[in-house]
């Protein structure tokens, strides 16, 4: 579980998160919503432990993580796997290479034992075949893949996606969002995302944090956002004509 408490973060004179506070459980998919600029990229970086912050708390299981050392921190870090926006793949290495360079950098492995768990979380993201492919040799779904294979390989506690999706076509992007789920509930771990994608949002998200301007404006679930009152949450959801007709067709069954 990760517990978040009136979080502030500013640079200079700008406030960029102005008390938020929530709470992310394991074995969920948990995703972080909102407008350019409402915060949410600070928010994750907060939460991965890449900036500061002036008020409030973040907790990981009970320990916070300003008041652990400087070890304990590193000892966190090595349980947090993290996937991004553009996969940032290592080009100069084979998919392989890349999947194995956590357990590289935080544990005392033999050789064959990172090559047994590289091979068993390649099988899990169906790139068992993939192994001496370099990354500009195989699709973005494919390096996707490659990254959340990269992202489990320490059998992390806590999983950070940045807008997963980006770059994908929509059938790809589905396969996405459902591994991530599928390994999340395997695995039970806190799984956060950062998207814009509604589809994202409709297909995986048990828990939903909508920021605007630095505040959470709204939380839930993709089954009460249909039925939220909120106009905030309303306006930014049903941006597309798609949303709004599902919402109709919501609303109508429901009545």
């Amino acid at each position: 579980m990760i517990e978040v408490k009136n979080l502030k973060k500013s640079f200079g004179d700008v406030h960029i998160l102005k008390g938020v506070s929530t709470v992310f459980e394991k074995g969920k998919t948990n995703l972080i919503i909102g407008q350019s600029g409402s915060g949410k990229t600070v928010f994750l970086k907060c939460l991965l432990g890449l900036f500061d912050y002036e008020e409030g708390c973040i907790a990981y299981d009970g320990k916070v993580f300003s008041e652990l050392s400087r070890n304990e921190k590193r000892a966190l870090r090595s349980d947090i796997g993290m996937v991004f926006q553009g996969s940032a793949l290592f080009d100069s290495m084979t998919i392989a290479e890349n999947v194995m360079f956590p357990l590289q950098m935080y544990t005392s492995q033999s050789k064959s034992e990172m090559e047994d768990r590289v091979n068993q979380v390649l099988k899990r993201v169906n790139l068992e075949h993939a192994h001496s492919r370099y990354p500009s040799e195989t699709s973005g779904g494919m390096q996707k893949r490659a990254a959340i294979a990269r992202a489990i390989v320490n059998n992390p506690k806590y999983l950070f996606c940045d807008e997963p999706n980006s770059g994908l076509d929509p059938k790809t992007a589905i396969v996405i969002d459902d591994l991530i789920k599928e390994i999340t509930e395997e695995y039970q771990i806190v799984t956060v995302i950062n998207s814009h994608d509604m589809n994202s949002v409709m297909q995986i998200g048990e828990k939903i944090v909508f920021l605007k301007e630095g505040l959470k404006a709204w939380e839930g679930s993709k089954h009460t956002i249909f039925s939220t009152d909120n106009e905030t949450v309303t306006d930014f959801v049903y941006s597309s004509e798609l949303f709004k007709n599902v919402r109709k067709m919501y609303l109508q069954n429901k009545g």
